[in-house]
């Protein structure tokens, strides 16, 4: 039976969100965790082994203890894809994906919502000390080189893919004829978009099982 979602994501449950960004992000580490890992792409985002807790009850835990705004979920794709198109090395695997993912919430809350946690908060939630997360988000920025900024309509495509590419298929979205202005998050990013790397991982997916 399809879970029918909201055509704007401010409106989709967080619950949902979480297993389709878990799900994407599962499928993205299943192929990156087959690359050997070369000396040159270490970086502070990888353990040395995978943590026991999975990515979708990672999120949960999360988005249970922290009030994330949907957003700051969301965003965190497009970072992933920022980041891998400026250091062609960084893959987001079962090594870097869970600090990743608890830096990037905690960048995004920051540079997008005008209430957010302390370090100390998104520290004890993500696993982590205070030192370690101070330490990846200055790594994070240094990566992403300062470019936080994202716009409605491109957390708008990543909803979309999100929702079509689900590997499960249960998940649409509902029609909506109303007509929506497309409102910047603050400000747009005064960059050009590369497509993100993501969509290709989801497009690929789309074809293995046939639907492209």
């Amino acid at each position: 039976m399809k879970v029918e979602l909201p055509a704007a994501f401010e409106d989709a449950p967080i619950s949902d969100l979480v297993v389709l960004i878990a799900d994407m992000l599962d499928r993205l580490m299943a192929h990156n965790d087959r690359i050997a890992l070369s000396p040159q792409a270490l970086t502070r985002f990888h353990s040395r082994s995978a943590p026991a807790i999975s990515v979708i009850d990672y999120l949960r835990r999360i988005t249970r203890f922290i009030n994330v705004e949907r957003s700051c979920l969301l965003v965190s794709l497009l970072y992933i894809d920022a980041i891998c198109a400026r250091h062609p090395l960084f893959t987001l695997s079962s090594l870097t994906c869970h600090r990743f993912l608890i830096t990037a919430i905690a960048v995004a809350s920051k540079c997008l919502c005008d209430s957010f946690c302390t370090n100390a908060l998104y520290a004890k939630v993500g696993g982590i000390s205070v030192t370690e997360l101070n330490i990846l988000e200055r790594e994070f920025l240094h990566m992403i080189d300062w470019r936080l900024m994202c716009t409605r309509e491109i957390l708008s495509e990543y909803y979309t893919n999100l929702v079509r590419t689900n590997a499960s298929g249960k998940y649409a979205i509902a029609d909506d004829h109303s007509p929506m202005a497309v409102q910047p998050l603050r400000q747009p990013v005064p960059t050009q978009h590369v497509r993100p790397t993501i969509e290709q991982n989801m497009a690929f997916a789309a074809h293995q099982r046939g639907e492209g």
